[in-house]
C-alpha cells in the first residue's frame, strides 16, 4: 500500500512542479530545447559534409592512383619495345660491320684460286686477319691471357695436365688449347688449358 501511496506523491510533485513553472522557466526550457534540435542539425549537417569531403578525396586520389597506373603500364611497355629496338639494331650494327671483312674473305679465295704467288697470299690473310682483330676489339672483346698464368677454375677450362718441366711451373698454365675471349670484362668463352703439375 505504501507503494500505491508513493506512486500518487510522486505524481502529485510533478503535477505541482508544472503548475509551479512559471513562464520564463518554460520559455527557457523551449529555449533550449530549440537549441538542442539546432545543434543536432548542425552536427548532421556537419557530418554530411565531412563525408562529402572525405568521397571527393576518396575520388581524386582514386583517380591520381588509376592515372598513376597507366602512366606506369605505358612506360613499362615503351621501355620493353625500346629495350627490344636495342638488341635488334645492336645485332644489326655488328653484322654490318662484320660484312666488308666477308667482302675481304671472298676477294682472298678468289685470289688462291688464280695466284701462285703464295707470299701475296699469306700476306693478304695476315692483313683480313688483323682486320677481324681489329673489328673485335672496337665490339669489346678480348682474349684472355693464359700461357704462364696461375691456374684458376674461375678463369680457365683445364682439359689436361702434364708433368711441369720446372717446380716454378706446378699449378701454371702451360698450354692453350682453345683462346678465350671476354666481351666488356665478362667471359663469354673460357679457354681450353694444360696445366702444370
Amino acid at each position: 500500500m505504501e507503494k500505491g501511496n508513493k506512486k500518487y506523491n510522486d505524481s502529485q510533485e510533478n503535477k505541482e512542479m508544472k503548475k509551479t513553472t512559471s513562464p520564463v522557466e518554460k520559455e527557457k526550457n523551449i529555449t533550449t530545447n530549440d537549441n538542442l534540435s539546432e545543434e543536432k542539425e548542425k552536427m548532421e549537417t556537419s557530418e554530411q559534409d565531412t563525408h562529402q569531403k572525405l568521397q571527393q578525396k576518396y575520388d581524386e586520389l582514386n583517380e591520381k592512383y588509376i592515372r598513376l597506373f597507366a602512366d606506369y603500364d605505358n612506360y613499362r611497355k615503351r621501355t620493353l619495345k625500346e629495350k627490344a629496338d636495342i638488341i635488334k639494331s645492336g645485332g644489326e650494327k655488328v653484322l654490318s660491320d662484320i660484312i666488308p671483312l666477308i667482302d675481304d674473305f671472298e676477294r682472298a679465295i678468289a685470289a688462291l684460286h688464280k695466284s701462285d704467288d703464295r707470299d701475296a697470299l699469306l700476306e693478304g690473310i695476315d692483313l683480313i686477319y688483323t682486320k677481324f682483330l681489329n673489328f673485335l676489339r672496337q665490339h669489346g672483346i678480348k682474349e684472355i691471357e693464359a700461357i704462364g698464368q696461375p691456374f684458376d677454375p674461375e678463369k680457365f677450362e683445364a682439359v689436361g695436365t702434364i708433368p711441369a718441366p720446372e717446380e716454378s711451373q706446378e699449378g701454371v698454365v702451360i698450354d692453350l688449347v682453345q683462346k678465350g675471349y671476354t666481351l666488356n670484362d665478362k667471359v663469354i668463352r673460357f679457354p681450353k688449358v694444360i696445366v702444370g703439375e
